[in-house]
């Protein structure tokens, strides 16, 4: 004997008792005919912690190190030759402590100094604290803009580690000028110091944020990070560069 499936007896959707021939539910009023079950919703699982760092890792992957594809010799050279400074002079500025300014006293202060006073000017529109600052952000937001042309619109990554270099050294040559708020020892531009004028930009800016007693301290932080990024171009570039070899010995 052949036992009826009871379930279609009843409404699929209220589970009702459904009557023999009935085309709509009584108590739902659902069509049977026209009626789709609903699937299960599928649940998105979290994104784990891992899968988010992995997916960071391959973009930066991507755009820092994967991105330069150039198989040119000559590039390679100049490249070379180009890193060989990097880390000569790089290395000289890391092992020369804060104090004896020779980051100010290097040939690329004189570069950092037209962007340091456009500087000035450029932030002259948000007030007397930020054309002060603007000094300090103009010297360092200007090899940041070129990392990221570098990166974004050439695709040059290693462009983008000079830059990162760049960056760092404008980072320690602001270092002595921040330590020497207090002591308003270092010559200025206009031949005096600032003991023989109103002070200079982080004198200034130091006693308007009543931080003037944390200049040295903070000039270490800004030197140690200088030599921090210096360090990581140096990975950056040395890790392009290898690649590039490779590149050419395939």
């Amino acid at each position: 004997m052949v036992v009826a499936d009871t379930s279609m007896l009843r409404c699929p959707k209220c589970q009702a008792e459904r009557l023999d021939g009935a085309e709509e539910c009584a108590r739902c009023g659902i069509i049977f005919a026209k009626y789709k079950p609903q699937t299960a919703k599928t649940h998105r699982l979290p994104t784990s912690p891992a899968c988010t760092e992995s997916k960071w890792f391959l973009t930066a992957r991507q755009w820092l190190i994967e991105s330069d594809t150039s198989i040119e010799s000559m590039t390679f050279y100049g490249r070379a030759a180009v890193f060989v400074a990097m880390v000569w002079w790089g290395w000289t500025f890391i092992v020369t402590p804060l104090e004896t300014n020779y980051t100010g006293e290097s040939f690329l202060h004189l570069i950092n100094l037209p962007f340091h006073e456009a500087g000035h000017i450029l932030f002259i529109p948000f007030g007397r604290f930020m054309t002060i600052l603007g000094g300090t952000l103009g010297q360092v937001l200007m090899p940041m803009i070129c990392l990221g042309t570098f990166l974004v619109k050439t695709r040059d990554p290693f462009g983008a580690a000079v830059a990162l270099w760049w960056t760092a050294e404008s980072l320690m040559d602001i270092a002595p000028y921040i330590n020497d708020a207090r002591a308003l020892e270092l010559m200025l531009l206009g031949g005096v110091t600032g003991k023989e004028t109103d002070g200079h930009d982080w004198n200034n800016i130091l006693t308007m944020l009543d931080l003037l007693e944390w200049d040295h301290r903070l000039a270490n932080l800004t030197y140690n990070l200088g030599i921090l990024l210096m360090l990581v171009s140096f990975l950056w570039g040395g890790t392009l560069l290898l690649r590039h070899y490779r590149r050419l010995s395939e």
